[in-house]
């Protein structure tokens, strides 16, 4: 984070980029001292409620963040920035969006957790949007100049006002990622077994293992013995289990995701899988109110398969430079994953972040699991056709995830045919997934099955 000091006194001079938060109310004119050179402007965490007329005089400007402000409406000066790129207004009041605010090269636009009931037409003319992101709104529809918008792959629409899903949006030729979680849709369906409720007092606080956009998880201690007490038809019995597990703490605000009931609800549908990390109990008495559940330990031989999506990347994760996998640990992280998300879906479940960075594996072993249900969906399993062509969204996301392996796999060697003619499989099971026509996917059922 940088310093008005800082930018006042010259020491910033040909920054590309620029973070600020220091309870602004108003852009400090000395910003236009880095108008050659400025890339990134981060203004996160103000009091701002608007953006001076001359900010297209940044014009390198690429990328703005002005969350958790005071913004009221989306500044339409930004219109006017011909080289933005992504812009970011999460948190702040916004309750009008105008067409004139959408820069002509728009790519990624997070309005996360305001309060917007309608988006401008404008918004499906924006040839270069991959990625948008509004979660916590008050949208009741969308516009359906958007179903033009043949290059959005990832929509975040959880926690609206949509009481239907517009029949063109899954199928968009590239859209991987969607969720709609919390949104007064109709849809019906049993509900799932309940959790095991373990007691906060029978556990002991290790540690913080780390956090993500929903909560923090902790290494946990079990301290007592552990009861059902949901009955016997309650999921993932804590009876005879190992001593420590993780602990995961909703922070309670809303994410790009959506809101930490959600997710709790996709984990209680999709239930447990070798290949899912999903909870085996509930703490009801968090000492701070808060929603609280119990994980399975992951051994610390498990890590990240990737990094999340950088600015530059926007909807593809990052992989270490140097990362190449032996062929056979890419056959065996496809298939674990195509099991996790055959189960999800023959349960109903979108997990809707089908990404490397929420896949853990084992290096040594090829072991993966697949984690972070923030994002996903629960589908009406009395409405077939809706399933099937939701479903295929994240057939794609499925496809660009072997695209990423497969690029990052060892060559194989000429003296192992079969596992030649299995990562050509793979391959060709690749572009069956990435059909532009979602109807012409295979379903992950079918993967299982035929392909893998």
């Amino acid at each position: 984070m940088h310093t008005l000091e800082q930018l006042q006194s010259g020491a910033l001079q040909g920054a590309t980029r620029l973070d600020l938060s220091c309870d602004l109310r108003a852009v400090p004119p000395e910003v236009f001292s880095l108008a050659d050179t400025l890339e990134v402007l981060n203004l996160s965490g103000n009091q701002l409620s608007h953006l001076p007329r001359d900010l297209p005089r940044l014009h390198k400007l690429k990328v703005i963040f002005c969350s958790d402000n005071l913004f009221t409406e989306l500044p339409e000066v930004l219109g006017q920035c011909t080289a933005l790129e992504i812009i970011g207004f999460k948190a702040n009041r916004i309750a009008k969006v105008s067409g004139a605010a959408l820069p002509p090269a728009l790519r990624w636009l997070i309005l996360t957790d305001n309060a917007i009931a309608h988006l401008p037409t404008e918004l499906g003319q924006r040839p270069a949007l991959q990625k948008l992101m509004l979660a916590g709104n008050r949208l009741s529809s969308l516009p359906d100049t958007l179903a033009n918008a043949q290059r959005l792959e990832l929509v975040r629409l959880s926690a609206n006002a949509l009481n239907h899903v517009p029949a063109w949006l899954p199928t968009l030729p590239r859209l991987g990622w969607l969720a709609l979680a919390g949104n007064p849709l109709g849809w019906h369906r049993p509900e799932p077994s309940a959790l095991a409720a373990v007691p906060w007092a029978q556990l002991k606080v290790q540690g913080l293992l780390g956090q993500g956009a929903s909560g923090h998880i902790y290494r946990v201690q079990r301290t007592g013995e552990v009861r059902d007490s949901a009955g016997d038809g309650a999921q993932g019995s804590m009876r005879d289990s190992a001593p420590e597990w993780a602990l995961k703490v909703f922070k309670g605000a809303m994410t790009s995701d959506g809101l930490p009931e959600h997710e709790l609800a996709a984990c209680l549908a999709a239930g447990q899988h070798a290949a899912l990390c999903t909870p085996n109990a509930v703490v009801p008495d968090h000492p701070q109110g808060a929603q609280a559940f119990l994980l399975p330990l992951i051994p610390p031989t498990h890590i990240n398969l990737a990094g999340p999506p950088s600015l530059e990347s926007c909807t593809r994760d990052v992989y270490a430079a140097d990362l190449r996998i032996p062929a056979a640990t890419v056959l065996h992280i496809a298939r674990s994953i195509a099991a996790a998300l055959a189960h999800l879906h023959q349960r109903g479940v979108l997990h809707a972040d089908v990404y490397a960075h929420n896949i853990l594996w084992n290096p040594a072993t090829g072991d993966a699991l697949l984690s972070d249900f923030g994002a996903a969906t629960l589908l009406p399993l009395d409405h077939p056709d809706v399933c099937r062509a939701l479903m295929a969204v994240e057939v794609r996301a499925f496809g660009c995830l072997l695209e990423e392996l497969l690029a990052h796999a060892e060559p194989v060697q000429r003296d192992v045919p079969a596992l030649g003619t299995a990562m050509q499989k793979l391959a060709a099971l690749m572009r069956a997934c990435l059909q532009e026509v979602p109807a012409a996917r295979p379903s992950m059922h079918d993967v299982v099955l035929q392909s893998l």
